[in-house]
């Protein structure tokens, strides 16, 4: 079959199940801890089975086959026939890897490749109680084989009533049903009805013959008609069969053989008659007996809020969002420039409607901006599969804890953080965490821990990797940058801890002796720096020899519209992104001195690097020399001074991009139109720093 891209129910498909291929790739690593948690179990199971049934609404036949396999194999855990073990979760996590391969061949319109036979060879062998041998050939990919019927036993009323519907399906007194697991509400409550009278319908008088109970007095009628999932679980395998696959409707032979194994029926399908109307009330559930000698117990679960029928949510196009916050880049654009018009205005209204303008702006702004924002939960979601795979890659036995998943943060953030936060966490798995004999020998656990967590402090987000291995030696670090010429002895001896860890920043810089397939080639960690300073974030690292090390990132909440400090060099204005300004004061020539030719100024007892912003922007050095401002930022865990004419101050600007001309111009971020109307270029430091500093 062709995939047709612009389908919408193709595209609502992707959506949904790509959400769901999300959660499972932490549902199946906490299952691997919890193997007797029965409701994760049950969650997995009923992932598999979802995006098995969209699948086969669709026709994705390569997509349904490797999701009817895996749904066998938790099949079989679900009844307490198999262990959960790591070495079945290493295939059920290659089934994942492969379905979000399959489903980017979705999305760029192609069809999917089959799954390996390797694999279903594997899943077909774990898709069988422990002991039994598996047999592929035989096994069909959409049934499994039908379980030998026992002695015939007395008939239930509910099976009198499947009687009753299935003479009615032969005389055409009711619809076929068309194949497939989706029925409407109205039809399923009336099933119900057919099948086990008016609110009589629970899961074990299905599987139980009525002769092993004796009959019961019911009890009040609920409050409510809802059902819960092992009753509607229950209900499926009923009418289409354990494991079927959407598609293939369960014949009335099927549906009898689950119910009454010794009855035969015709073969026609099992149809849905029209609703009945009753005026009786539902009785409660009889109670359940005992869980079988196989089935895991699980703990009665809690009640579920009834969801209201109204739709609270709306899908909207991020291109659209886009849109919506440009055009309110260039509202907080106007509001400025009448901002810095309100001096001159001397009419009151007038006044009072700018400042009416001024807060419906900044309202709107920030409701906008709360459109775009996702949870880091969507970053954060994949840590717990890199860490196992990587534990288990390298032997290490580690704990992974998270904080603060529902911080929100804007989506192109979200996206960007991906790539450098995983880089981040392998460096902090494979170079702190010790292996467990090592830590129990320096009394450690043999369980590493690494944490990772994320807060909101005013409008940054923090983001920190912690981990408790063994940290990062000083010395070590400096004989290493002496090695690679990266300094001579003598400056590598003048650098405090905080500067030989920021070391690791460099390129090639590297204190692996080995290179492995996880690290040691000395690239990553500068492409790490170098991503986050171009979504206008820092990184600071801290250690201590045996303890651990952590990792603080800090970024603006959103990338659209970026908080900054407005100066001026001769008549022309800048502007220095706000989040790495750490300081300002007066520039005093008292204070200024020359180290190994570096001019410095001295901030508390250190010499911090200074530099003319003039010298490299204007070219008009003479002009500003002996007076002006100091304005201390932090680059890439250091500060310096940059020297400028004038400070204008704090102000919201919206970053327009360079035009192709520019946008390869090292130093600029963008530009941005301030409140007088002027054009002024964002300042990028790391790229000015690498730019202009080694020419004076």
């Amino acid at each position: 079959m062709s995939l047709d891209a612009d389908d919408e129910i193709l595209q609502d498909f992707i959506v949904e199940a790509s959400e769901i291929l999300e959660l499972l790739s932490e549902q199946l690593v906490d299952l691997e801890q919890a193997p007797d948690d029965f409701d994760l179990l049950n969650a997995v199971f009923r992932g598999f089975h979802t995006i098995k049934g969209g699948a086969g609404f669709l026709n994705i036949d390569n997509l349904v086959e490797i999701c009817h396999r895996a749904e066998d194999v938790f099949n079989i855990l679900r009844q307490g026939q198999r262990p959960v073990d790591a070495q079945l979760m290493d295939v059920v996590l290659e089934v994942l890897d492969v379905l979000n391969a399959m489903f980017d061949d979705i999305r760029a319109a192609v069809d999917p490749e089959p799954a390996s036979r390797e694999l279903i060879q594997r899943l077909d062998e774990l898709a069988v109680p422990v002991g039994e041998s598996a047999e592929p050939e035989t096994r069909a990919p959409a049934q499994a084989e039908a379980p030998a019927a026992p002695d015939p036993e007395p008939a239930t009323a509910g099976d009198e009533a499947l009687d009753e519907l299935l003479g009615q399906v032969a005389d055409g007194k009711a619809e076929p049903l068309v194949g497939g697991d989706d029925i409407s509400e109205e039809e399923f409550e009336s099933l119900l009805d057919e099948l086990h009278g008016k609110g009589r319908f629970t899961p074990d008088a299905v599987s139980a013959p009525a002769a092993d109970a004796p009959p019961e007095k019911p009890p009040a009628a609920p409050a409510s008609d809802d059902i819960s999932e092992d009753e509607f679980e229950s209900l499926l395998d009923e009418m289409h069969g354990k494991g079927k696959p959407p598609g293939v409707a369960a014949t009335a032979a099927e549906a009898v053989a689950a119910s009454t194994p010794a009855e035969a029926a015709p073969a026609a399908p099992l149809e849905t008659p029209a609703p009945v109307v009753a005026e009786t009330p539902k009785a409660a559930p009889p109670p359940k007996p005992a869980a079988s000698a196989k089935t895991p117990p699980r703990e009665p679960s809690a009640p579920r809020p009834k969801t209201s029928a109204a739709e609270t949510t709306v899908r909207v196009d991020t291109k659209r969002l886009d849109d919506i916050m440009n055009m309110v880049g260039e509202l907080v654009l106007v509001r400025n420039r009448l901002a810095t018009l309100r001096a001159s205005v001397e009419d009151e209204k007038v006044l009072n409607a700018i400042a009416n303008l001024d807060v419906v702006t900044s309202d709107l702004q920030l409701s906008v901006m709360k459109t775009r924002m996702q949870p880091i939960k969507k970053v954060f979601g994949r840590f717990p599969r890199v860490i196992r795979d990587l534990a288990r890659s390298l032997d290490k036995e580690i704990d992974l804890e998270m904080i603060g998943e529902d911080t929100d943060l804007d989506k192109n953030l979200v996206e960007s953080l991906a790539d450098p936060l995983v880089h981040l966490v392998r460096n902090a798995v494979d170079h702190g965490i010790e292996k467990p004999d090592e830590r129990e020998a320096v009394g450690k656990p043999r369980v590493g821990k690494v944490v990772l967590s994320a807060a909101q402090e005013g409008d940054h987000i923090l983001l920190s990797i912690r981990d408790d291995g063994k940290g990062m030696d000083p010395d070590v670090l400096r004989r290493k940058a002496v090695e690679k010429g990266m300094m001579d002895a003598e400056s590598a001896e003048r650098l405090d801890n905080r500067d030989c860890y920021n070391l690791i920043f460099q390129p090639g810089f590297s204190t692996k002796s080995e290179i492995s397939d996880v690290s040691g080639r000395g690239v990553g960690m500068d492409v790490v720096k170098t991503r986050i300073s171009e979504l206008n974030g820092t990184v600071e690292i801290d250690s201590e020899k045996g303890k651990g090390s952590l990792i603080v990132v800090k970024l603006p909440l959103t990338l659209a519209i970026l908080p900054t400090l407005m100066v001026v060099l001769g008549d022309q204005p800048f502007a220095l992104p706000l989040a790495s300004v750490v300081e300002i004061f007066n520039l005093r020539d008292s204070r200024t001195n020359v180290v190994d030719g570096q001019l410095t100024v001295r901030v508390r007892d250190r010499a911090v690097p200074l530099f003319h912003l003039r010298k490299w922007l204007i070219n008009a050095y003479d002009a500003g020399d002996g007076g002006g401002h100091v304005v201390v930022v932090n680059m890439n865990g250091m500060q310096i001074g940059l020297v400028v004419d004038t400070l204008l101050g704090q102000e919201e600007v919206v970053i327009k991009p360079l035009g192709a001309s520019l946008q390869s111009v090292e130093g600029m971020a963008g530009a941005t139109i301030t409140g007088d109307g002027k054009i002024a270029l964002i300042l990028d430091v790391p790229g000015l720093m690498r730019r202009y500093a080694s020419r004076y």
